[in-house]
Parts: structure tokens; C-alpha cells; sequence
């Protein structure tokens, strides 16, 4: 990685959250000689006025010219950096050549997809390859799954550590959470709804908990999905359901699978929406239900489809202004319960839009980390999840870089 052009390279630079990442690089480290980043993406135009956008300390920010679908331009960019930060969605649309040339060449790759059928696809098809070359293959690297994945990750270590066992439950409820949705996230969601709507298989991989698991996985604990208004005792509050636990779920299960089942073979995880007390919470859990359940029914059926696509939803390359994104937040609560009784509480919080503000410095954040701190004698190539490619490396970086805070409580 040492002799490599650049620490990393940002395809999808011009994206909504490519352009979030780079204002971040920039007003992160500026001309800072300790970070090498380019940034890449198919329109050469595009590239040159995000640069020009970014002002002077950007002045010398390298560009690359390279096109999602074009292997060859793709293998020519890969071979001048150690690391890809990937922002090309929705990842089931465009995202596989990147992960197989990189794969192919062992260069390593982190993104930020919730796309979990594109996911499991490229680990079908291309982890083999991966552990050959040494490409360490990272997804899920934005809100959707650091805060979940690293969240249980933390606490599990710090159960350990008082208590000697780890958690066989976890809980997480999103306590707050301030923030919008972008027109690429809208598109990928939307795209995963109409893929499982026209695939019986796909509808059932996307209904199995384990589905991100290893073939030869040992899970078969039946898990909590929570779909409607659900009271829950040991947050004394209603619950409504969590369109992110959809992917985050997956993630964690897999991280216990990556570590030899460090969470225990009958782990239970679970997320949710933390709603009032009493009467107004349970009808605002009964709202947001019912919101969630008509959003993904009009995007099953193409003519409601059309509709939302065209008058509803933001459009690709559209999404929260620049102050909302500062103002946006996240404060989520994890609760652990011990084989032996015993309970820890954790929280995790972001400072910014989690989508967008907070979602592009952990992706940077990873992209940096998997350069500079993970050799590659250290971890072998594969497919890893964020806790167990980077786990206790990242959580330092996170907190001083990404405006995250890890806090037992």
C-alpha cells in the first residue's frame, strides 16, 4: 500500500455524497501531505467544477476519468491507490465492476450500499477472488451499518470487559434522529422493492436475518423483526419499525459470524424506533408503521411507482441542503443483556445529517483507516464487515475525525 500513488481513491466524487466527502477531505485536511486522495468519476467536466466548488486548498486535487461499466478504465485507476471509496449507487444498477476489478487486482474497497441482495451477490461471486489477491472488501460503510455494526461491536467488548461474558441479546433503539433522504438512496430502495416484487427467491433471502452469513453458519434462532407498533418492556417504551434494520441486522449477524460466533451462537439482535410513552407514542408508532408499510407497497405496484419516481421522492443527485445536513443528528441506544442476567447500556450519536453529513466522513474516515492503519499482514483478503475488517481501529478515528461519540451509560 506503501508504494501505491494514493492512500485512496473517491469514485463517484460528483455524487450528492461524493461531493459531501470531498468538503469534508477538504476542510478535514486540506493540503495535508499525510492523506493522498484523488477523486474519480465518468465526467470529466463535472470534475473539474467540484474541484473549482472546493477552492483553493483543492487546487492540486488530482482528477480521474473512469466510467462504472468500463473494466479497463476501472483496472487503470485502481492500479494507482491502495483503497476505492466507492459512492456509485444504487450498487445493484452499477456497482459490480468496481468490486470485481478491484477483487481481481487485490485492491481493497469500502462503500456505503444498504443494498443487501447486492451484497450477498458479490460474495457469491467474488470472495473467492478476493482472499486470493488480498482485496480486503468492505460494504456498508455510511450510516447504514457503522454506527449498528461498530455500536455492538463496542459493547460487546466493554460487556466483556465488566462482566467477563458477552451479550446473547442486543436491542438498539434510535432514541433521535434528525435528517432527509437524497434522490440515490430513494433510487436504490425503490430498485430492491421492485427486484424482490419480480423474484420469489430474492423476496425470501431478503426475509432470512442470516442472509449475509457465511454458507456453513451455525445460526438458527429465530429473530425479532419489528413490523407494527410493538411495546417493549426493557425500554419502557413503543416501538415503530426501523427502515435501516432491514441491512444493519445483516451486518451485525455477520460480523458474529466472521468472528467465530464471538456474540454466541444463540445472539439475538434487533432494531427499532423509540416513541413516547403512553397513547401518543403507541399512535405515532401506528403512524410511522403505516407510513413505512404504504411507502413500499407504492413502490411494488409501477404505476404508484411512476408516481412517486416522478412527483414525490427526491430525484437522483437531489437531497438535504447544505444547513440541514449540519443540523441533522443521531443519538441511538443499544441495550445488552448477559447469558448470566446481567444488562449494559450504550449509546452512539452523530453530529450530522446521518445519511449524508455524517454518512460521508465514515466512509472517509474507513477509506483512510484501511490505507493507513490495517496492513495487509494483518487481515486477509475477503469479505469483511466493518466491525471485523477494522473494529477497534476505526472507533478512535471516528470520534476525533467523525463527530461520533461511543459512551457507556
Amino acid at each position: 500500500m506503501s508504494q501505491s500513488k494514493y492512500d485512496f481513491i473517491l469514485f463517484g466524487a460528483t455524487s450528492f455524497v461524493g461531493k459531501i466527502l470531498c468538503e469534508h477531505m477538504v476542510s478535514q485536511y486540506g493540503e495535508d501531505p499525510s492523506v493522498r486522495w484523488a477523486a474519480a468519476g465518468r465526467s470529466e467536466s463535472k470534475l473539474n467544477a467540484l474541484r473549482n466548488s472546493l477552492g483553493p486548498q483543492a487546487k492540486e486535487l488530482p482528477l480521474i476519468v473512469a466510467d462504472a461499466a468500463d473494466e479497463a478504465a476501472l483496472k487503470i485507476m485502481v492500479e494507482q491507490t491502495g483503497v476505492i471509496i466507492s459512492t456509485v449507487g444504487p450498487y445493484a444498477l452499477y456497482g459490480e465492476p468496481l468490486v470485481k476489478v478491484c477483487a481481481e487486482t487485490g485492491t481493497d474497497y469500502c462503500d456505503l450500499t444498504g443494498e443487501a441482495q447486492w451484497v450477498r451477490l458479490m460474495i457469491e461471486r467474488y470472495e473467492a477472488t478476493a482472499k486470493t489477491s488480498g482485496a480486503r472488501i468492505v460494504h456498508c460503510c455510511g450510516f447504514d451499518s457503522i454506527p449498528s455494526d461498530l455500536g455492538v461491536h463496542y459493547l460487546q467488548q466493554q460487556a466483556k470487559s465488566q462482566f467477563g461474558e458477552a451479550c446473547h441479546e442486543v436491542k438498539m433503539g434510535v432514541k433521535a434522529m434528525k435528517g432527509g433522504f437524497s434522490g440515490g438512496t430513494v433510487a436504490s430502495l425503490i430498485n430492491v422493492v421492485k427486484e424482490s416484487v419480480a423474484n420469489p427467491a430474492l423476496r425470501r433471502e431478503l426475509a432470512n436475518p442470516y442472509s449475509l452469513c457465511p454458507p456453513d453458519h451455525s445460526f438458527n434462532l429465530r429473530q425479532t423483526n419489528i413490523k407494527s407498533a410493538t411495546y417493549d418492556s426493557d425500554f419502557k417504551t413503543w416501538l415503530a419499525p426501523f427502515i435501516m434494520a432491514a441491512i444493519n441486522t445483516r451486518v451485525v449477524h455477520r460480523s458474529n459470524a466472521l468472528s467465530d460466533n464471538e456474540y454466541g451462537t444463540q445472539f439475538r439482535y434487533h432494531e427499532a424506533v423509540l416513541m413516547k410513552k403512553g397513547w401518543q407514542g403507541q399512535l405515532a408508532a401506528i403512524g410511522m408503521a403505516s407510513g413505512i408499510a404504504g411507502f413500499l407497497t407504492a413502490s411494488a405496484l409501477p404505476p404508484t411507482r411512476m408516481i412517486l419516481e416522478k412527483y414525490v421522492v427526491p430525484k437522483p443527485g437531489e437531497g438535504p441542503s447544505p444547513e440541514d445536513q449540519k443540523k441533522g443528528f443521531y443519538d441511538l441506544r443499544f441495550l445488552g443483556k448477559t447469558p448470566s442476567g446481567k444488562e449494559l447500556k450504550v449509546k452512539v450519536t452523530g453530529d450530522r445529517d446521518p445519511g449524508y453529513g455524517s454518512t460521508a466522513k465514515m466512509l472517509s474516515q474507513t477509506g483512510i483507516c484501511l490505507a493507513q492503519d490495517l496492513a495487509k499482514a494483518d487481515k486477509p483478503g475477503g469479505f469483511w464487515t466493518p466491525a471485523t475488517a477494522l473494529g477497534d481501529l476505526l472507533i478512535p478515528r471516528l470520534i476525533a475525525n467523525a463527530g461520533l461519540t461511543f459512551d457507556t451509560l
